[in-house]
């Protein structure tokens, strides 16, 4: 990769750290690791990944936001990042709103409790979005920007729109989504931070690229 010139952003890796299933579990920690491994070969800036469900189904239930499902996660997630150390790679985790770690004061108390200049924070807006908290976007997106900034290694850029009663993932530029504060934030507090459009297609990956570049031209 190294050779070509290509600069890896990100390489994920989504797995279920709060798997109940302990022969799932560990088959999942071995991914990690040898995403790691990868990672320095291919001279990536990071593996990224989000933070499961309390089952082996990866799904929303209600003790997805416990105190429970969040030590468990935690406790899985010591080992990662210590071979993240290890291997001298970051790891970068995304909260998202149906999942263990769903809001910014929840990344925080992770960050905290590991305390590793290795774990960092995928920031996706529409992510941290629910019908619950979607009237309220841009306190939710100020908050996650005030508390978790400094964190914030990589932002993934889609767009939203309500259908039938759910929220719906997009292409940038194609919903509701009003990129106004993400955009500020990248350019005068990570101007050379990497992003990645998400929810794309061939049709409409080069027009979301471009609709998102007219918009952070036009941030002052």
């Amino acid at each position: 990769m190294r050779s070509a010139d290509m600069d890896i952003a990100v390489l994920g890796c989504y797995m279920n750290l709060a798997d109940p299933d302990p022969v799932r579990l560990q088959e999942a920690k071995e991914k990690y690791y040898a995403h790691f491994r990868l990672a320095s070969l291919m001279g990536a800036a990071m593996v990224g990944t989000e933070t499961g469900a309390p089952n082996s189904a990866y799904r929303y239930d209600e003790q997805t936001h416990s105190d429970a499902a969040l030590k468990t996660f935690l406790y899985n997630l010591e080992d990662v990042v210590a071979e993240a150390e290890a291997r001298g790679a970051t790891l970068a985790i995304e909260p998202v709103w149906r999942h263990i770690v769903y809001n910014a004061d929840r990344a925080v108390e992770v960050l905290n409790s590991i305390g590793s200049q290795n774990l960092r924070i995928i920031f996706d807006p529409v992510n941290l979005l629910d019908l619950d908290n979607v009237e309220r976007r841009d306190f939710v997106f100020a908050d996650a920007i005030d508390k978790l900034g400094d964190k914030v290694a990589m932002v993934h850029l889609k767009d939203y729109r309500i259908e039938n009663g759910k929220m719906v993932s997009v292409a940038a530029g194609t919903g509701e989504m009003d990129y106004t504060r993400i955009l500020r934030f990248m350019k005068h507090s990570k101007p050379y931070i990497h992003a990645t459009l998400e929810d794309t297609c061939n049709e409409n990956a080069v027009q979301a690229r471009v609709s998102i570049q007219q918009m952070y031209d036009r941030i002052e």
